[in-house]
């Protein structure tokens, strides 16, 4: 059972996390003309990913009541699901997510010029994401500051991962020709999404485990942290080699840096997702 949390755990955050960031940069790295046809197919991700989003938010809520009881049949129970919604703060907080999570899912089927719209609602069903983790283990201003201080990561996260995706969208063939300005874009804000990453990552490992690193180092909550900053590294240096691949104009090259670049921010959010899980090893 604690497998499946974590699998649904780490699709739920993906998929949520890549809507966010793809509707907050759109606009500013495909913009419209000549990139129309990545568009849509950027249309079609995204109606899939909110459906998929759905589903397995609503699978979240089911194993979260499976859990409760202890047993399988939990997750069909309609008492013990009505338990989990009203008489918990996950479930008061999940209500508002699947609900935020349908809205989207409607407007990126109406599609009826709804950017903006796209923007605020994928903006709040990431901000309800932020008090369901460790967040929700300190009470008062502690507890409100360190909800604030996961939903600015989140927000980080989530746009440095959703510009990498859309432009891995862009350099499929044929690439823009115009791809190297859209990197340059990208970068520019690359700078303050990696500062707000790290400075709340920090944050949250002190306020959590009471000192700059949870010990011990390889074990635990501490051993899978040091699995996603060593991946979070990676994408650094990868970032930085993706400049240097761009102004020599290997474009396949690139995809394939963007795409390992991605790949390994996949597999930080899939850390968090067994992160969330684990007990923090307060040492205060």
């Amino acid at each position: 059972m604690q497998s499946a949390i974590v699998f649904c755990r780490f699709l739920h955050f993906s998929l949520v996390l890549l809507m966010f960031g793809a509707c907050l940069l759109r606009p500013f790295l495909l913009g419209a003309g000549p990139l129309l046809t990545r568009n849509r197919t950027l249309d079609w991700l995204l109606r899939l990913f909110a459906l998929l989003a759905l589903a397995s938010g609503v699978a979240w809520l089911m194993l979260t009541s499976a859990n409760m009881t202890g047993t399988w049949q939990g997750a069909l129970d309609g008492e013990t699901l009505r338990l989990v919604l009203g008489d918990t703060f996950f479930g008061q907080v999940w209500r508002w997510h699947l609900g935020f999570n349908l809205l989207l899912l409607i407007s990126l089927l109406v599609h009826r010029d709804t950017g903006l719209l796209q923007v605020v609602l994928g903006g709040l069903l990431l901000a309800t994401l932020a008090p369901v983790g460790h967040g929700a283990m300190f009470d008062g201003i502690a507890g409100q500051l360190l909800i604030l201080n996961q939903a600015i990561h989140l927000l980080c996260v989530a746009t440095w991962l959703g510009g990498l995706m859309l432009l891995s969208l862009l350099l499929v063939p044929p690439a823009s020709q115009d791809i190297r300005a859209v990197l340059g874009r990208f970068s520019s804000i690359g700078y303050c999404l990696v500062a707000g990453i790290i400075v709340t990552g920090l944050i949250n490992v002190r306020a959590l485990s009471g000192s700059f690193w949870p010990t011990p180092l390889f074990s635990g909550f501490a051993f899978i942290l040091l699995i996603k900053v060593s991946l979070v590294i990676a994408m650094l240096m990868l970032a930085l080699l993706n400049r240097l691949i761009s102004r020599s104009g290997r474009l396949g090259v690139l995809r394939t840096s963007v795409t390992c670049e991605w790949v390994l921010g996949m597999g930080a959010v899939a850390a968090v997702s067994l992160l969330g899980t684990l007990a923090p090893m307060l040492g205060f």
